[in-house]
Formats: structure tokens, C-alpha cells, sequence
């Protein structure tokens, strides 16, 4: 597991500076791919849903891209958006097309579904901990604890 971490933290560095990632942040972007992947893993094992596995992660992520990007002063899009990459159902929309293209419309559908499911867990990640960190800064602006800090 330790091997295949790594491997995504690469891939995602080299991902992150294709898509033009500032230098002084490709090393966390690169490290969010390997929590998300990290996270990823460990729910699979336990769950065996890949559904639940990415709907985690992505929270995990999500949450972590916010607080990085309020530390280092950076967008949110700069840390999540490299840091969801390995959840993303790139093998099941893969074989939804194949097997579309090999006239097996029913495993065609499953994978179809499959990918579906796990594109929407994904954007509900997300959406909950937008909302969540919007209403959380909401409520302390209002209150007056970070008035001037935003």
C-alpha cells in the first residue's frame, strides 16, 4: 500500500504542474492525492463499496483542501482538485464504454450506474464541506471573531 501511495503522490505532482499548480504548492497538492488515496484504500478494504470509498475520501480531502488553503493562502481548487483526481471512476466509465461498444448493454448499464453513483458522491463530498466551512465562517463573521480576517 505504502508503494502504491507513493505512486499517486507522483503521478499527482506531475498531474498538478501539467495543470499549472503554483511551485510553492505542488508538494501538498501531490500529498492530498495520497490521503485521498490513502482513504480510498482503507474504506474499500472495510466496506468494499467503492461508492462509500470515494464519497470518504473526498470529504476527507475537501475538508483538508479548505483548511490547507486558509493556511497557505491559496484557492481551494488548488489543493482539491489534484486531491480528488484518484477517486474520480475513470475504470468504470472506461468499461461502461467498452462493453457498450462490445453490445453488452446490461454490464454496459451496470458500470454506467456504477459511475454515476460514485460521480455523485463525489460532488456531495464536496457540496457538504463548501457548505459547511461557508456557514462556519458565516457564523463566526457575523459573531465578530474573524471580522477584518477574511
Amino acid at each position: 500500500m505504502v508503494m502504491q501511495i507513493l505512486s499517486v503522490c507522483v503521478a499527482i505532482f506531475l498531474f498538478s504542474a501539467v495543470l499549472e499548480v503554483p511551485r510553492r504548492h505542488l508538494f501538498f497538492a501531490a500529498a492530498m492525492g495520497g490521503v485521498c488515496w490513502w482513504v480510498y484504500v482503507l474504506i474499500l478494504k472495510e466496506w468494499e463499496s467503492s461508492m462509500s470509498a470515494a464519497f470518504l475520501s473526498t470529504l476527507v480531502v475537501a475538508v483538508l483542501s479548505h483548511i490547507l488553503a486558509r493556511v497557505r493562502k491559496a484557492p481551494v481548487t488548488v489543493f482539491l482538485v489534484p486531491g480528488i483526481l484518484p477517486s474520480v471512476p475513470g475504470a468504470a466509465i472506461y468499461r461502461c464504454v467498452y462493453y457498450l461498444i462490445r453490445n453488452a448493454s446490461q454490464v454496459s448499464t451496470h458500470y454506467l450506474v456504477e459511475t454515476l453513483q460514485i460521480a455523485g458522491a463525489i460532488a456531495m463530498a464536496i457540496f457538504i464541506t463548501d457548505s459547511f466551512f461557508r456557514l462556519f465562517l458565516a457564523y463566526h463573521v457575523k459573531k465578530g471573531d474573524l471580522a477584518g480576517k477574511r
